[in-house]
Parts: structure tokens; sequence; C-alpha cells
């Protein structure tokens, strides 16, 4: 099991964190921190395999304790988890030697791709003493090309993608939900589901993680315009 520490001050992100980590599987929690000083109290004290890692925390931040990581030589992983989207905050943590960064709000499916990645690597590391350059391209460095498919997938028409579309053009400048596409276009919920999830995977919708009470995430989608020259391959 990979041994696992969150380092979080917000107690509702970190409860997110926690049973999104329980839904992967393959990995322990060993600890919560709210501060980086706690946090290097508690790596004193046991093994840690992965920090997720804020940056934004009262006193030191994450960059300081991933400094700190670095400097002292410990083999400990990092995936970066933090509302910091400016490139010098993510650009230093690269170059610290962050996994991987997830930028708040985020998805389970993102959450879940970091930490499976991270397990699989791991897994593939453990068993290996010597590599070709295949194998360090693909298990290492992640090197595939993100290909498009070139038809629909199974189950989806064109038809009904028309319709959808063509709701999200009417609200676009503005977040919507499952719910506010299946009202407007009279389709089942559960149908539009997999059409916004389709029109993500091809990156013509970013979708954002509104955090309420503890309990389930509200999901929102935001159109993408960027990327809305990719939707007319399928039209």
């Amino acid at each position: 099991m990979i041994r696992v520490m969150i380092v979080e001050d917000d107690p509702m992100v970190a409860e997110f964190n926690k049973r999104y980590l329980e839904q992967v599987g393959g990995f322990d929690l060993a600890a919560v921190c709210s501060t980086v000083d706690q946090a290097m109290e508690e790596l004193e004290k046991q093994r840690i395999d992965l920090l997720l890692l804020d940056i934004f925390m009262p006193g030191k931040h994450g960059l300081d304790l991933l400094s700190s990581i670095r400097e002292n030589e410990k083999e400990i992983d990092v995936i970066v988890i933090s509302a910091a989207s400016d490139i010098e905050r993510i650009q230093k943590a690269l170059r610290l030697g962050a996994v991987d960064y997830l930028i708040k709000p985020f998805e389970f499916e993102r959450f879940n791709a970091a930490l499976s990645a991270y397990r699989e690597k791991a897994a593939f590391i453990q068993n290996q003493h010597v590599l070709n350059q295949a194998e360090l391209d693909q298990q290492i460095l992640r090197k595939e090309e993100k290909r498009l498919p070139e038809e629909l997938p199974k189950g989806l028409t064109k038809d009904t993608l028309k319709m959808i579309w063509q709701v999200i053009t009417e609200i676009k400048t503005a977040p919507f939900s499952t719910e506010d596409i299946a009202d407007r276009a009279g389709i089942s919920r559960v149908s539009v589901r997999k059409y916004l999830k389709f029109l993500k995977d091809i990156g013509v919708l970013d979708i954002k993680v509104i955090y309420g009470t503890i309990g389930r995430p509200v999901y929102q989608h935001e159109f993408n315009e960027t990327k809305s020259n990719v939707i007319k391959h399928y039209l």
C-alpha cells in the first residue's frame, strides 16, 4: 500500500480528498495535517510515500514544505492540489519535483487519473532495474499523444449531439449543470451526462466543482471557446 499524507488547511477540502482517496484503491491514508509545521513533524515520525499538498496555508506555504523535502533528499513524492493557478507557482512546484498538479476546484475523474497513474508507475518501478527507451517514455515520462476519436462513441447519435450543442451555445457564457441541459433539451439526465462527458473528453467543455456542505460536490460545465472548432467534426 502507498502511504499518503494529506496536507490541507481547509477541513472540507481535506475531507473530500480523503473520500476521493478511499475510492481510488491501493492507498493508505497515514495522516492529515493542516499546517506545514505539523506535516514536518509527522514526516519525522512515520514513513510517507506520497503527499497531497496544498500551497496556500497559514504560516509556511506548501512550496516551503516541498523545498524542505528536496533539500533533505527525502524519498517522498508530491502531488500538489491547490487553487494557485499562476504559472510561477506551477513552474516552481514542477521544478521541485511535483509529480502532478491539480488546480482547485477539480473533479474526481482528474483526481483518480493522477492517483491511478502514480500507483501504476510506482508498481512498475518496483519490478524494474533497467529500462529501455519505450518503457521510459510510456511508463515513466508518460509520453502518449492523445488522439481524438474519429467517430462518436457507441450509443451517441449526431442528432442528439446537435440538440445538446444548440442548447450549450445558447447558454455558453455561463456555467451550466447536467440538469440545465436536460431541462432545456427535453432529454434525460442520464443521456445528457454521456454527451457532456464526451464533450469534456474532446476538450470542448471544462468542468469545475463547487464545494457545498459535506456531501456530493456540484459539477458545473463551462464552454471552452478555444476548442470550439473541435466539435464541428462530430456535428
